[in-house]
């Protein structure tokens, strides 16, 4: 049914997204199929890493943990981004094409007043591409 899940990460908020993290790792169980990690950084220091490079050895350890924790095939995606506060859905539905995702599971909060204005970045996903978006809370 699916040929490859992408999943958008937040390596300073994992907590926040472990129930989609678990879904994505069934679902690719299930289907047997990998699970791209996709990690949006900029090219200035930040509190998660120094450098990009950085950066995407840290994504890519994640992805080789969650791969040896869930015994799933992955591979991780580091994009960088001039800005990701403004440019983030756009740089999300760049990766859905670059890798060739065709389900995506991304978590979500719980939303508050802001969401009736703003959309929430997995719900522009779900609303702007044309494979399934799953998004967790």
């Amino acid at each position: 049914m699916f040929r490859k899940i992408m999943a958008p990460v937040d390596l300073g908020h994992l907590d926040r997204i472990r129930k989609a993290l678990a879904a994505s790792a069934d679902l690719a169980t299930h289907y047997r199929i990998p699970v791209c990690y996709v990690g949006v950084t900029t090219a200035a220091p930040g509190p998660i890493a120094h450098t990009p490079r950085e950066f995407t050895a840290k994504l890519k350890r994640f992805a080789e943990d969650q791969a040896a924790t869930h015994g799933i095939e992955t591979e991780a995606k580091a994009c960088i981004s001039h800005d990701p506060s403004v440019d983030l859905e756009d740089t999300l539905m760049k990766a859905i094409e670059e890798i060739g995702a065709d389900l995506v599971v991304a978590g979500s909060h719980v939303p508050g007043f802001a969401d009736h204005i703003f959309a929430s970045h997995s719900g522009y996903l779900a609303a702007h591409t044309s494979i399934s978006v799953f998004i967790v809370r």
